[in-house]
This record gives C-alpha cells, structure tokens and sequence, in this order.
C-alpha cells in the first residue's frame, strides 16, 4: 500500500490548539547540577525551550506524511521535577488540520535534548543509562474552534 498525505483541501479552517507533554527521568544529583546551572553543556531548561519551538516548526520534515502548516503560536514550558523534568508544548493555528503533531514533536524533541545536556552526568561505571528514560508523551488537550 502506498504511503500519502491525507486530502484536507475540501476542509474549512478551523482554530487549532493542541497541547502535549512528557519528562525525562533523572538522578536527583543531575537535577541538582541543572538546579545551579552547572551543566557542562549549558542549560538544558533553556534549551528544551528552544529547540521544542524549532522542533514544531520542523514537524513535517521529521513526521513525513504532516502537512506543512502556518503555525499562529508555539509555547514550550519546562519546569523541574524532583527526578525528572518535564516539558509541555501547546501549539496553535488556524489550518484545515490539527496541530497535536506538532506539540508531540516539541516535547520529544526538546526532551532529546535535555538528554544530550546531561548525559554524561546519567551514565554509570559501565557508560550506560540505568534509569535515564524519556516517558509520558502524550496530548493532553485537542480542540478545534470554527475560525
């Protein structure tokens, strides 16, 4: 079976939120380093911030079968939890399609990073990541609006 986009062309526009979220599990020890801005690499908090707004931009280069959409709004949060940091995206547009894509693509991506800042303060004797995880990404809002 061939792989396509599906045709939205005969859709109206509509207002489209989408709000999604996610965290990566961390030693207490790396929240701590993040807490006093000692990472080596620089500030992951920042940085998920930023690259989950690029992220969502790029959407339909990384999720080949999105459309390319005009989005009106990203917003990427980034708050510490104890063991874990948690980044939640709500992305809107007004378009023929829904955004969740995009939010979901936020969250991973700025989560990879927040991975890549850290990780050499995550791996053990041996080089790996015994209880590093990225988990919980999902939407969490969807909603659609006549424009």
């Amino acid at each position: 079976m061939p792989f396509q986009q599906v045709d939205v062309s005969a859709k109206p526009l509509s207002n489209r939120t989408a709000s999604a979220t996610g965290r990566i599990k961390l030693k207490r020890e790396t929240i701590a380093l993040i807490r006093k801005g000692g990472a080596e690499k620089g500030d992951p908090v920042s940085l998920a911030s930023f690259t989950g707004v690029m992220a969502a931009k790029k959407t339909p280069e990384i999720v080949v079968l999105c459309h390319q959409l005009q989005l009106q709004s990203t917003k990427v949060d980034v708050e510490l939890e104890a063991e874990a940091v948690r980044v939640s995206a709500t992305v809107t547009a007004q378009e023929k399609t829904g955004v969740e894509m995009e939010a979901l693509t936020a969250v991973a991506v700025a989560l990879l990073n927040v991975w890549d800042i850290v990780k050499q303060y995550e791996k053990d004797a041996d080089g790996q990541y015994p209880t590093t995880r990225i988990e919980g990404i999902r939407v969490t809002k969807k909603v659609k609006s006549s424009a």
